[in-house]
């Protein structure tokens, strides 16, 4: 079953609050002062989207098997939020407070962390991701043992 795909493409101005986007294609949506309050995103292609556009009172989402390589971030409280079995290639996370929030089983190959507050986020099941401790703030935060790579890889040394 071919995914439904938003026509114009555009949710500028709008408000959704307590609501579900499941199986489409928002690709490239322009988010420009957009609400998303208590939104959940299920079996969704969200490519290259700009959720630092968004209308930052309230902002307030989640993602389930979803395809968000490409985008940013940037800048927003995303404290609590959860991510489980995303795609987040490329996708910008610098200057975030992700705080308490989880990766649950995501690929964050090339995710860029830098100036982000990870206090308490679960990365253990995470993989592909590199970050660098100096650059982050970490306390608390969970990692596998196969995690340890994306916190060393600065250092240019093998871990087996």
């Amino acid at each position: 079953m071919e995914k439904p795909f938003i026509e114009d493409q555009t949710f500028q101005g709008i408000s959704f609050a307590e609501c579900r986007f499941g199986n489409c294609d928002l690709s490239m949506a322009n988010l420009t002062n957009t609400t998303l309050r208590d939104i959940r995103f299920l079996d969704c292609k969200m490519m290259g989207l700009q959720f630092e556009k968004c209308n930052k009172l309230l902002l307030s989402v989640s993602f389930k098997n979803c395809r968000l390589n490409l985008s940013s971030f940037y800048k927003l409280d995303l404290k609590h939020t959860k991510f489980t079995d995303c795609h987040l290639q490329e996708v910008d996370f610098i200057e975030c407070d992700l705080s308490g929030s989880t990766f649950e089983n995501c690929d964050l190959s090339g995710a860029a962390f830098a100036n982000s507050i990870l206090e308490k986020v679960d990365f253990r099941t995470a993989y592909g991701f590199s970050i660098d401790p100096e650059l982050n703030k970490i306390k608390k935060a969970k990692f596998s043992i196969e995690g340890i790579r994306g916190l060393l890889y600065q250092y240019d040394i093998e871990v087996e």
